[in-house]
């Protein structure tokens, strides 16, 4: 890496479990490149770290492109960071001023319960997907692609939702711990297309009710996901959520389910 380099203060929110009381640790990244993502920052202060026989600082990765959803830590008040819909693992140390003081603290949900550090369980959000089952197409050699025709404005909005990658920020930015945006997205990514609809009814009821026994909270209508959400998921899915939960409720022979913790 090459060109201007930082100096930064960093605020680390160090935990070694759930039932372990955690804190915030002081270090010092000196000499960063402005080029460097903030994830890379991190591992110098972890090579740094070991070097000195100190335990580095866990924290989430995958892919590093932005596409993943493993990422995710909030940074001074924010999921993801200061940049609009950028995943941590895009933002880029230029956007942070020489001399300043960064706290990194994990995302902080009843059902996103801590691991170590900045890492997080998001096993929550993966057993709503569980719930949502099934589409009914036949497997095998793709089918030609005209042969189902699909309104363009449907599939770009089926598009649009499913750029949901699953991170758990809307999660951390709201203040209910909703997973509305998070539900909604799904949902909405086969509600909107003609291969969702034989499950339709039951996806809804079953992914709304496994978000409950979750322990997520509900929407009160902040928009705080909408505006950190790192894929700019539009909360018009929440309202087509919420639609198609009442449409299966009252219009549809499924029974509600309890939802499995």
């Amino acid at each position: 890496m090459s060109g201007k380099t930082i100096n930064l203060t960093l605020q680390v929110w160090r935990q070694k479990g759930v039932d372990i009381p955690g804190r915030l640790e002081t270090y010092k990244a000196d000499h960063i490149s402005t080029d460097a993502s903030f994830l890379e920052m991190l591992d110098i202060v972890n090579e740094r770290l070991a070097l000195e026989g100190k335990e580095p600082i866990a924290f989430d990765h995958d892919c590093r492109e932005g596409i993943c959803g493993m990422c995710g830590a909030v940074v001074n008040g924010r999921p993801h960071g200061p940049e609009r819909e950028t995943t941590l693992c895009q933002l880029h140390m230029r956007h942070f001023r020489d001399g300043a003081t960064v706290v990194i603290e994990p995302f902080r949900a009843k059902a996103l319960p801590p691991i170590k550090d900045l890492v997080v369980d998001r096993g929550a959000l993966d057993s709503i997907i569980v719930a949502g089952g099934y589409i009914s197409v036949n497997t095998g050699q793709a089918p030609e692609a005209n042969s189902l025709p699909v309104p363009k404005d449907n599939a770009d909005l089926a598009m649009d939702a499913a750029a949901c990658i699953g991170c758990g920020a809307c999660v951390a930015a709201c203040p209910n711990a909703s997973a509305m945006l998070f539900t909604g997205a799904k949902v909405s990514q086969m509600a909107l297309l003609p291969q969702g609809q034989p499950e339709a009814a039951k996806r809804a009821l079953a992914m709304v009710a496994q978000m409950d026994a979750q322990g997520f909270g509900n929407c009160t209508n902040h928009k705080e996901c909408e505006m950190e959400c790192p894929k700019g998921i539009s909360i018009s899915n929440i309202a087509r959520l919420n639609r198609e939960f009442i449409k299966a409720a009252l219009g549809s022979q499924e029974k509600i389910p309890t939802g499995k913790g």
